[in-house]
């Protein structure tokens, strides 16, 4: 785990001269742990590093090695508490840091690897260690997410530096990590204060892209599930268009979520961009709602209910159903030409291309939904069992709906 940030913190502590010694300690650690998995090295070494560097980097250094020894051992509890240990002392150096932000990139790989950590962490052996007053798999995810957010807080804090040496260079990196642990925590409310901070930052278009696709992504996650929809398209389009091509999957899973807004919002898409990513399953969907059918509508989301629900969609294909209702009225008042339409003729409708057993209360129910939320200009004519359509557009586009 700690290998991918060495380099980088062995390259910046080239640059200064109280702190050089670090690289061979650094670099030593790392291959006497390669040949040493007893506890007894583990004190060993730490009492060399506590000798010859600072004690705060000895005592990251000892917590550390504990980690990926009972890591070894496949002891994933002890591993999380003191990788804990480790992003906990980390994050109080950084916060000492003035003027400079050289650590952002090694705050970012232990936060990565606590989080992982966590994720790995076998909740089996948790819930029977849970009794003795250890940890408990959601005191895991808080504890994390704490740990994250106090190196989030430290970013966000620092005002004063310039540009070159602020630490809100890191803001986007450990809210995108916070992200995921509250996605994992199904706790997305508090990603709201993140995402306003985010925004308000001057910096907010000057994170590297990667780190702006990520943010883009789960910030129209979290827009979509508040079915803020207009706002969840152009989060998750910047984060489809701007994603490396090359990264066929991320952009997959992007489509899953970018697909049913569009649709609500009144943007079909094309089978070819479904079949070079291999979702023809929400092409079937798409299909069924541009035609109005109901019955076709509920046999896919029935068809393919596992691969909506493995992506939390289910809800939002659900939603689809209104505008499905939408389209079939729609065909019926272009077969008729007449902005005058019997309920009973729509009553028809809904009989055959949802439920046989539709009644009138039911076409009166869908009819009032479509036009409150103004998708049918138009009102019903209760004494004369009409629908009464506006005579200027009275299926307005969905994109022209707020």
């Amino acid at each position: 785990m700690f290998l991918k940030y060495l380099f980088c913190v062995s390259f910046k502590q080239c640059r200064r001269q109280s702190e050089s010694k670090s690289i061979l300690i650094y670099y030593n650690f790392y291959h006497v742990l390669q040949n040493a998995w007893k506890r007894k090295d583990v004190v060993i070494v730490s009492v060399k590093l506590f000798l010859s560097s600072r004690p705060s980097y000895s005592y990251i250094i000892h917590f550390h090695l504990k980690c990926l020894i009972a890591l070894k051992e496949k002891n994933f509890i002890e591993a999380y508490n003191n990788q804990l240990s480790v992003t906990q002392a980390f994050v109080k150096i950084f916060q000492n840091l003035k003027n400079d932000n050289w650590l952002i990139p090694v705050i970012n790989a232990v936060c990565l690897d606590l989080r992982k950590l966590t994720y790995n962490v076998n909740f089996d052996t948790f819930s029977s260690v849970s009794k003795t007053g250890v940890i408990k798999p959601r005191e895991a995810l808080e504890n994390t997410a704490e740990a994250i957010m106090a190196a989030f807080r430290v970013c966000a804090a620092d005002n004063r530096s310039s540009e070159n040496e602020t630490k809100r260079w890191g803001m986007m990196l450990f809210a995108n990590q916070l992200f995921k642990v509250y996605f994992k925590m199904s706790q997305l409310h508090l990603m709201k204060p993140l995402i306003r901070a985010i925004e308000s930052s001057p910096f907010k278009n000057k994170f590297s892209i990667g780190q702006q696709v990520t943010y883009k992504y789960y910030a129209g996650l979290k827009a979509m599930m508040d079915e803020d929809y207009k706002s969840a398209n152009q989060y998750l389009t910047f984060a489809f268009e701007r994603c490396e091509k090359s990264s066929k999957k991320n952009k997959q899973h992007i489509l899953i979520y970018l697909i049913p807004v569009r649709i609500l919002l009144g943007y079909m898409p094309t089978k070819e961009i479904l079949e070079k990513y291999e979702l023809l399953p929400m092409w079937h969907i798409a299909n069924a709602v541009k035609q109005g059918n109901v019955n076709e509508l509920v046999k896919m989301m029935n068809e393919y209910q596992c691969l909506l629900y493995k992506f939390r969609i289910y809800t939002i294909v659900e939603k689809l159903r209104i505008v499905t209702y939408r389209n079939m009225f729609k065909k019926i008042f272009l077969l008729h030409r007449n902005h005058l339409i019997d309920m009973n003729v729509l009553k028809v409708g809904l009989q055959v291309f949802e439920d046989p057993e539709s009644d009138l209360d039911e076409t009166h129910c869908i009819l009032a939904n479509l036009i409150y939320e103004g998708k049918i200009k138009g009102y019903i004519s209760l004494s004369h069992q009409k629908l009464v359509l506006s005579k200027i557009d009275p299926f307005p586009k969905l994109t022209s709906i707020s």
